[in-house]
């Protein structure tokens, strides 16, 4: 019983840094706190299984545990992360009106005028037009849809 214990308490500070490193993180996000308390709590387990384990082996442990965590992260995880995007134009409401026809509702004049998209009005660039005008949404340029003569 006293070995159990004895092994808990030599791992216990690798857990507390865990615990304070991933606290840091929530605190300062980044993911890279958060994989180094990683590569501590598994130095927590590690001295479970060996308890007799040196302090200079355990920190050479340690900086090794924390490298390859933190290779993982950047070679696997994080390009798997980026890759999670299922609606790429969900921010991006100009964009997703291409192909849309719209209604002019202020006559294009020298290129320029104004379309009824939905309950908004849109700044609009194409061809001279009058109001009424079907156009259809071709581009975007920041917040001016790009249009042309719907067919």
């Amino acid at each position: 019983m006293s070995d159990v214990i004895s092994r808990l308490l030599d791992s216990y500070g690798w857990w507390l840094l865990a615990l304070l490193l991933i606290a840091a993180e929530l605190v300062a996000p980044g993911y890279f706190l958060l994989w180094i308390g990683l590569a501590a709590a598994i130095m927590g387990l590690v001295m479970l299984v060996f308890p007799g384990l040196v302090f200079v082996g355990q920190a050479v442990l340690f900086a090794l545990l924390a490298i390859t965590v933190c290779v993982i992260y950047w070679k696997f995880i994080r390009p798997a992360a980026e890759l999670r995007d299922d609606q790429p134009l969900l921010n991006r409401k100009g964009e997703r009106m291409i192909g849309r026809r719209v209604t002019v509702v202020e006559p294009v004049v020298n290129g320029r005028g104004k379309a009824k998209v939905g309950d908004s009005v849109w700044l609009i660039e194409g061809p001279d037009c009058a109001i009424g005008t079907y156009v259809e949404v071709v581009g975007v340029e920041g917040t001016t849809l790009k249009v042309a003569l719907a067919g």
